[in-house]
């Protein structure tokens, strides 16, 4: 049944990500939802179940939600299933996520290449929830153990989602800015990498650039010549058409109120 469940979480992940018209997903992911919670109920220490849960409910809580409240409490049940995945693959990590960054990191250097996976859901279902809740100081404060997750991650297994996770170093660098401790040398880095492994076909990557770091350093040429490039880009990608469609989206409102903004 485990096996069976996980490979239905895995089609209909792909399924999804596939798929080029986004009302349809944000109109059909609620019900997938509850379904991965009925998983993860019949299995709670199943680590695939978990990080299925806690992937989509980030993905949707980030992309889809518009009411603040609403994602803040989805973003927090992704950080839940995050948290459990994580603990079922390996127990010494349970309860990792409230330490400080000194007794985390003795934590993480136990970690091997097995954990590489659960590591990487542990750390995106993190920083989902720190851009939910970036109005929180506690939040904001854990940013370098959510950092530290991401990079622990690419040291386990350089080949594991590599575009995705350079991506979210690069965010985690630039999601402060630079008087309240965003690297945006490292952040700047992180872009580039995830553009060039991915061969610039994911075009969140670039949009990301775009809004963290063109915008908050308010560099106008850079910001209209990487969002202008996603523009022109073919949306369609196998894995990557929904997430492109999405970010072609959020290209055109970036510019749009560019004028306003610098």
């Amino acid at each position: 049944m485990s096996r069976a469940t996980a490979g239905l979480a895995s089609n209909l992940s792909a399924a999804i990500l596939n798929q080029e018209d986004p009302e349809t997903v944000r109109d059909g992911i609620p019900a997938y939802l509850i379904m991965l919670d009925s998983f993860v109920a019949g299995a709670p220490e199943d680590v695939a179940m978990l990080s299925a849960a806690a992937e989509l409910y980030a993905a949707y809580g980030v992309v889809f939600v518009d009411d603040p409240e609403r994602a803040e409490r989805l973003t927090q049940r992704s950080w839940n299933y995050g948290q459990r995945a994580l603990c079922s693959a390996n127990a010494n990590t349970c309860g990792m996520a409230n330490l400080h960054l000194r007794d985390m990191q003795p934590i993480l250097d136990t970690l091997d290449q097995k954990n590489s996976a659960p590591l990487y859901t542990f750390g995106l279902s993190w920083l989902a929830y720190i851009q939910t809740h970036s109005d929180e100081a506690d939040a904001l404060a854990r940013l370098p153990q959510a950092t530290a997750v991401m990079q622990r991650t690419r040291e386990l297994d350089m080949d594991y989602r590599p575009g995705q996770v350079e991506m979210y170093l690069a965010v985690l660098n630039t999601i402060r800015p630079p008087a309240l401790g965003g690297d945006f040398t490292a952040g700047r880095t992180h872009y580039e990498r995830a553009i060039e492994l991915t061969s610039g076909r994911d075009l969140s990557v670039q949009v990301k650039f775009a809004r963290y770091y063109a915008r908050t350093l308010y560099d106008r040429e850079l910001h209209d010549q990487v969002l202008q490039q996603v523009l022109t880009a073919d949306p369609i990608e196998p894995g990557l058409t929904l997430t492109n469609t999405l970010a072609q989206r959020e290209a055109r409102i970036l510019l749009n109120n560019a004028d306003d903004y610098f």
